[in-house]
């Protein structure tokens, strides 16, 4: 069993709902995201194409934060979903320095989201479902719980609501899709292997469990602008941007072979 994740780049329309229905699943503080979007434009007026990439954590099957953790706070379950005990977590960063991909964060201290003016409703129910420590680190889990307790009722994570993560649920395109990926004959491994289904940096030797289906437009090497993230998803977007190229060379490679 290891849960993994496929994300259809011809359908995502960049909408952002799997971003704020993370932050209300999660009732994550203002400025912390654990999914996020990665946008970049290629072209020139009037002829310019909007690349949009859905980024979280990969879950990866050998996850590097799992190695740096000193304190096995961070770790891998049976089912293959990386996360974070509170409990053990002791704020020393090595896991967010470790992730190659840039998507934890060290959560400080809850800020408010209109300072001065009180906690509002949803603030106030976090405190009471979904309190956080100071000095923890903090990322995607897949909506663990929601599967946990799916997989109780005899739910099936991917084909259930219930008991699949709020991000895929959300998803008005359904560009997202959960499943078993050890399991040949689920939907997630069956459009990785008709779709050519690629990982983010496959050559950092994490294995994620995180694929995506590249669209035809993939940009160039460059790009003319990006909206602005957080400091620390800025360093994924080039990865993205190499991967594509690799997924292009390939792709033109194999249509000199058909030409051929």
């Amino acid at each position: 069993m290891r849960y993994g994740m496929v994300i259809d780049l011809h359908k995502c329309v960049g909408c952002y709902g799997c971003v704020i229905k993370c932050k209300q699943e999660h009732f994550l503080p203002p400025g912390m995201s654990w999914a996020k979007l990665l946008i970049s434009e290629t072209g020139s007026y009037p002829e310019v194409t909007k690349h949009v990439y859905p980024v979280l954590c990969n879950h990866c099957k050998e996850p590097a934060c799992v190695e740096a953790c000193p304190n096995e706070a961070t770790y891998k379950r049976e089912d293959g979903i990386v996360v974070v005990d509170q409990e053990k977590c002791i704020g020393c960063n090595y896991c967010v320095t470790a992730c190659p991909y840039q998507i934890r964060t060290l959560y400080t201290d809850r800020k408010e989201y209109f300072p001065g003016q009180g906690a509002t409703d949803f603030e106030e129910l976090a405190e009471k479902l979904y309190p956080l420590k100071n000095d923890v680190v903090l990322k995607c889990d897949f909506c663990a719980e929601r599967i946990d307790e799916g997989t109780k009722k005899g739910l099936k994570p991917g084909m259930d609501m219930e008991a699949t993560p709020a991000c895929v649920n959300i998803c008005p395109a359904k560009a997202r899709y959960f499943g078993d990926l050890d399991n040949p004959e689920s939907e997630v491994s069956q459009l990785i292997k008709e779709k050519n289904g690629v990982q983010l940096h496959p050559g950092y030797g994490t294995d994620p469990s995180v694929y995506y289906i590249y669209s035809r437009a993939l940009p160039e090497d460059g790009f003319l602008s990006r909206s602005y993230y957080p400091t620390s998803t800025r360093y994924s977007l080039p990865l993205f941007l190499t991967t594509a190229k690799r997924v292009r060379e390939a792709t033109q490679e194999e249509e000199k072979d058909v030409k051929a």
